[in-house]
């Protein structure tokens, strides 16, 4: 019989280099598939106006210019790697979360954070607002996310 008692350490911890490799499937993604969707604006990426908010705070000051894009990406791994986190002692305690092997997870973390918590700080637009195809845009953007953290997870946590 196998041991199927929850291991959070080790979900923590697989989930967090999940999330950084799969921030990374998204990323590349996101640069393969943008050509195909027209921009609904030319302002700023939310990661990007999420790092300059932690600049302000920290030191009064935005980030500068010659390091926007860089900031712009830390913000994206970081949420990236700590959302993996979650999803790893998540993972470990209820087999669910798993479900299409992780979509389900990137459809909950895109509602979560396209459509809800980045309009509501300010730094996107509210979803009426986006197109159909930017909102498929980040729709599939998250699906491939999650497709990417349960399978890395998987190899480094091993299959439950």
């Amino acid at each position: 019989m196998a041991n199927t008692a929850p291991r959070p350490l080790l979900g923590l911890f697989a989930g967090i280099a999940a999330g950084v490799v799969a921030s990374a499937a998204m990323a590349a993604f996101q640069a393969a598939a943008a050509r195909f969707v027209p921009s609904d604006d030319d302002a700023e990426p939310a990661t990007v106006k999420a790092a300059d908010r932690v600049s302000k705070a920290a030191t009064g000051h935005p980030v500068p210019d010659r390091h926007r894009a860089a900031a712009g990406r830390t913000v994206h791994y970081v949420v990236g790697a700590a959302l993996g986190g979650i999803y790893g002692v998540l993972a470990e305690y209820r087999p669910t979360t798993r479900r299409g092997f992780g979509g389900a997870y990137g459809l909950v973390t895109s509602i979560l954070f396209d459509e809800t918590a980045v309009p509501a700080a300010g730094l996107g637009a509210a979803p009426w607002q986006a197109s159909l195809a930017s909102q498929g845009y980040g729709l599939a953007s998250h699906m491939v996310y999650g497709v990417a953290l349960e399978g890395t997870r998987a190899l480094l946590g091993g299959r439950r």
